[in-house]
């Protein structure tokens, strides 16, 4: 029985910075601009222990297309441990380190194979004499949107052949349409194994033959949440087996508390110390937003604390865990709801408020300086039409809670 064993993981996002931290005790803040690393080093130390015939890396190894001399450093480092036990690293670049970008280089070591910014074929005859042909492409520039699938073509003369690609499944709209393709199209390539990447989420789209995103290997903000890793895969002519090898450092979570029974700030202090407990794991930090529902607090002073006191005292106690569970945010939702068409009918303001609100068409406008400026453009990567609908979703909801203030 003809078999192959590889570690397909993608979205590395080397010395990412993390959105949507404030504060961090200063051993918090340098084990999370480690995170990245410490998931790369679990990746390597899962390969040796494991003996895989190869590693495959599907895409945006590095976080901004500047490759930071550290980032670039500290794979490199990783990529030699693997050298030393003689596993081969297939490689392409995605949109965020992808080829025309500007950085200082350094050389990879022998056993890391890149592939070019066109669909390139690379042959492996693995240490007991399987032959696997390695299909891919990196990306010239950031913005591939050609449907690049269209120029993976079998070659036959190998035992295995996998399709490597760092792109969008075009029926999915939460993320840009980079390099799209539809699971049909891969599925007629007849390849034994896809390696995808770009989405940071998991997810097997097919099983025959597997098409899997693998996700990143280290959550970066809240909406990255849970166990983050990668796929140790064993594919024979028989059958494939997969296991999900976790990898991030530190995950994010978040939990709805109802708070409808607690009348008192300590007895919602002891709901969310409950909730904390339960995300805590071993060896591992968590980074936990917090929504309390149903809050109904009349007292004016246990009020105030809650709004001003409650999530320093959450965080007091995690500043020397090595298992922390750090709460990001806080966020109290009243149980009385404001009824937005009362508002309407009660001013026409309002109906002309939320008119514009509803069809505003400018939000390309609204965010330029932001993408126009140096960081911004480093830093920040084009918001999807959900992301931008959940913004204007959330000032229409800053707004009316102002407004009924008032």
């Amino acid at each position: 029985m003809k078999q192959i064993s590889f570690i397909h993981a993608a979205d590395l996002h080397l010395d990412s910075p993390m959105a949507g931290l404030k504060h961090l005790p200063a051993e918090l803040f340098n084990r999370t601009k480690e995170s990245t690393f410490t998931s790369l080093q679990k990746l390597t130390q899962t390969a040796i222990r494991l003996q895989v015939d190869f590693v495959i890396i599907a895409g945006d190894i590095f976080d901004g297309e500047d490759r930071s001399l550290k980032a670039q450093s500290r794979f490199r480092k990783e990529m030699l441990k693997l050298e030393a036990e003689g596993i081969p690293v297939y490689v392409v670049h995605g949109n965020h380190d992808h080829l025309n970008g500007s950085w200082v280089h350094l050389d990879m070591p022998k056993n890391v194979y890149v592939f070019p910014s066109e669909v390139e074929t690379m042959k492996l005859t693995t240490k007991s004499g399987e032959i696997v042909h390695l299909y891919g492409f990196s990306y010239p520039v950031r913005h591939v949107v050609d449907r690049k699938i269209t120029e993976y073509k079998k070659q036959e003369g190998a035992d295995f052949h996998i399709g490597i690609l760092h792109g969008n499944e075009s029926s999915g709209t939460e993320h840009e349409n980079y390099a799209p393709f539809t699971i049909k199209e891969l599925e007629e390539k007849n390849f034994d194994y896809w390696a995808l990447g770009h989405i940071h989420k998991r997810m097997i789209l097919s099983e025959t033959p597997p098409i899997i995103y693998p996700g990143n290997i280290q959550g970066r903000n809240k909406k990255e949440t849970g166990a983050k890793g990668f796929y140790h895969v064993i594919l024979s002519d028989v059958e494939t087996k997969m296991e999900f090898c976790e990898a991030s450092d530190i995950i994010w979570e978040e939990v709805h508390i109802d708070a409808s029974s607690a009348h008192h700030f300590h007895e919602i202090l002891k709901l969310c110390q409950a909730a904390i407990q339960q995300f805590r794991k071993e060896n591992q930090g968590t980074f936990l937003t917090i929504y309390l529902n149903n809050v109904q607090i009349e007292d004016a002073l246990e009020r105030r604390s809650l709004d001003h006191s409650l999530l320093e005292l959450l965080q007091e106690n995690e500043k020397d865990e090595e298992s922390f569970v750090w709460v990001v945010e806080l966020i109290t939702v009243q149980k009385q709801q404001i009824d937005k068409e009362q508002l309407k009918k009660e001013a026409n303001f309002y109906t002309e408020l939320f008119s514009i609100i509803e069809h505003y068409e400018h939000k390309d406008r609204a965010l330029a300086p932001v993408y126009e400026h140096p960081l911004g453009r480093k830093y920040v990567s084009p918001l999807a039409e959900t992301e931008q609908r959940e913004l204007i979703q959330q000032a229409e909801k800053l707004l009316i809670e102002l407004l009924y203030e008032e």
